[in-house]
């Protein structure tokens, strides 16, 4: 396949070579879990709400330079949406831009036939990135790269030239994302990594020594529900937009490749193209406000301790997780992303696991495993009353 030709040269545009994919991806990729209408059931039928918006947003985001689409089979009418759309309605040559999906096969067989599903749904012959979806435990990434198993089975559909190259997605510790990223099995890794989460910048360091595509996730939502910014944290970054400066902060990495953006509005392509010009290392006036944000840690000098030594507490809390959101709450008055983030913790699962700071698991904190002089347990307890939002009874 060629690459996508760029559009509109008068758009300030800027594009990366994906790692050893070789594919030149727009810094921006659009993403497409966030239509309106995408959860409901049948999935193979979007709302005429869902296309319609769809179809505009696709159409903007394309005349802007937008070269890549994300999406998933877990993402409900997703697929569904974007092969009606990007077939019928706004009929877009399939040489004019690169198409990621994802999916989560357990076995080869599964592999197969989840991938024929996709490429029915997305209305294709072929899906140039596909992201195994989910590779959150080392136990998952034994049995999928077992012999005979699903990545196997990815790789020979590769070989045919039904898909193009394997990559992985992650919500997991660094220790199994570095595992997988340097397996040998995938070609890029779609993972976390912005201004407020900083923890899998060595993950990021690793996938460029192995040249493998970057992809970071969720960099507005995930990465501190920058739409929503507090007036505090809207002066810190001014005059740009806090996803303006996240997007610039994670593009001052080379190794960092695209970012996911779930834009649902033309405002949101507005907003993206405010990213632009990128520059590497970040310009004066941009490391000006990466120092603002940072002297904000001042305010509450205890936020700069991340946890990270408390990683596994037999607590089975989260407590690096949970400092941080305490640390946007003091830092820069982001409380209602803590509590967002905070309520999600899952007692059981690999996506975000944590059970809450309760007196019951804070009992069990190994409070040695802190730094000298700081009182672990009193900033979980604060932490959990500020945060904890008490869930209704379903009758309730």
């Amino acid at each position: 396949m060629n690459a996508p030709a760029i559009r509109n040269q008068r758009e300030p545009m800027q594009y990366r070579r994906f790692g050893r994919t070789g594919k030149q991806l727009s810094v921006i990729t659009l993403g497409g879990m966030r239509y309106v209408d995408g959860w409901g059931e049948p999935r193979s039928e979007p709302s005429r709400d869902m296309i319609d918006q769809c179809a505009r947003v696709t159409r903007l985001a394309f005349d802007a330079g937008v070269n890549h689409i994300e999406t998933a089979h877990g993402y409900g009418k997703s697929e569904h949406c974007y092969g009606i759309v990007l077939n019928q309605e706004l009929a877009i040559p399939r040489d004019r831009y690169w198409l990621m999906t994802k999916g989560a096969p357990q076995t080869a067989d599964d592999a197969k036939r989840l991938v024929d599903e996709q490429l029915k749904a997305l209305r294709t012959d072929r899906i140039d990135l596909y992201g195994w979806h989910g590779i959150n435990a080392f136990e998952t990434l034994r049995a999928i790269t077992a012999k005979g198993g699903a990545i196997e089975a990815l790789l020979q559909l590769k070989e045919q030239g039904v898909i193009g190259d394997v990559g992985f997605s992650t919500h997991g510790p660094m220790e199994v994302l570095c595992a997988a990223v340097t397996s040998g099995f995938f070609s890029f890794v779609n993972l976390h990594y912005y201004y407020f989460f900083q923890r899998n910048r060595p993950a990021v360091d690793l996938a460029a020594v192995n040249d493998m595509g970057v992809f970071i996730i969720s960099p507005n939502d995930k990465g501190g529900q920058l739409f929503n910014p507090s007036p505090l944290l809207r002066r810190l970054t001014a005059p740009l937009s806090p996803i303006q400066w996240n997007a610039r902060f994670c593009l001052k990495t080379a190794a960092v490749h695209t970012l996911s953006f779930g834009m649902s509005a033309p405002d949101h392509i507005k907003d993206m193209k405010g990213i632009f010009p990128v520059s590497v290392p970040l310009s004066a006036d941009d490391q000006r406000i990466e120092l603002a944000l940072a002297e904000r840690v001042l305010h509450d000098p205890v936020s700069a301790w991340d946890g990270h030594e408390m990683i596994g507490d037999p607590s089975g809390i989260n407590i690096p997780e949970v400092l941080r959101f305490r640390r946007m709450w003091k830092c820069y008055d982001m409380k209602d992303f803590g509590v967002y983030r905070y309520n999600m913790l899952q007692a059981k699962g690999d996506w975000f696991p944590g059970v809450f700071a309760t007196d019951e698991a804070i009992a069990k904190v190994d409070a040695a495993r802190a730094p000298a002089g700081i009182d672990v347990k009193a900033l979980l307890r604060e932490t959990h009353r500020e945060l904890y939002v008490e869930k209704k009874a379903a009758n309730g």
